[in-house]
């Protein structure tokens, strides 16, 4: 069993465009291809996977398939309803990734648990091999990343084709030239945000921008480490005195990058 974590983003979508471009799917079948949605991407976002998905059908790869995290209460079915029950940001702002455990590793753990043809694969002593979307150039990404373990055969194609951001793009506009490029694919609420990418939420999306803002007021009384979303600074803050941009590191279990 061979499966795409599809990220939504330009990687993993590149992927797809390397797959179709080599025609891959012949020899070496990609079986599925599995997206964990927080609840939290943006609206450009799911338009991109719902286009995407019907696009690769055409070329015999499989629809997207969709999981999200299991949970008790109907709040917590999104990263947003359990920050905001729980009066926390997500976890990234104190410095930890347990939001991208429970809401994107986990979705797709539970999903191949439940999957039996991975259980006979496991039973039988093999390995479902898993695409993760690192780019070339990504060094720092790549070179410390998981070859396999117990359960998976894990396998980076852009860095296997050398394919750099350009690189990745340029295959999207000749294989899917009719459909837009996918922007950035990450929780609008990330802490991992730039400031530019705040200020663009802001710009583009007031609506999203503004649900980030209450989240990070209800979780304010909570605060003590962290001064907000942004980790060293609020967003709130920031909106009203416009600091000069800090760039932060992403996270590299969410993040997709446009």
């Amino acid at each position: 069993m061979r499966a795409l974590a599809f990220g939504g983003g330009t990687d993993s979508s590149a992927i797809l465009a390397g797959w179709i471009e080599r025609d891959l799917q012949k020899t070496q079948p990609i079986n599925v291809c599995l997206f964990a949605d927080t609840g939290g991407e943006r609206p450009e976002t799911y338009t991109h996977i719902e286009r995407i998905s019907a696009e690769i059908r055409k070329y015999g790869l499989p629809e997207i398939t969709i999981v999200r995290k299991h949970a008790r209460t109907p709040e917590d079915f999104t990263l947003e309803g359990n920050c905001l029950r729980r009066k926390m940001l997500p976890s990234l702002a104190y410095g930890f990734k347990s939001c991208s455990q429970k809401y994107k590793i986990q979705p797709q753990d539970k999903f191949f648990n439940n999957n039996s043809g991975a259980r006979a694969i496991w039973k039988a002593g093999g390995h479902v091999e898993k695409l993760i979307g690192y780019e070339f150039n990504e060094t720092r990404r790549w070179a410390k990343a998981p070859l396999e373990d117990e359960k998976y055969l894990y396998r980076y194609p852009l860095v296997e084709w050398e394919w750099t951001r350009a690189d990745a793009v340029a295959a999207l506009k000749r294989v899917f030239p009719d459909m837009p490029l996918p922007g950035k694919s990450s929780c609008y609420f990330c802490p991992a945000s730039t400031k530019p990418e705040i200020d663009e939420l802001k710009k583009t999306h007031p609506d999203l921008y503004a649900r980030a803002i209450a989240m990070e007021d209800n979780a304010l009384h909570n605060l003590q480490s962290v001064k907000g979303l942004g980790r060293r600074f609020s967003w709130r803050e920031y909106s009203t005195t416009k600091e000069p941009a800090v760039e932060m590191a992403s996270c590299m279990f969410c993040v997709d990058e446009s």
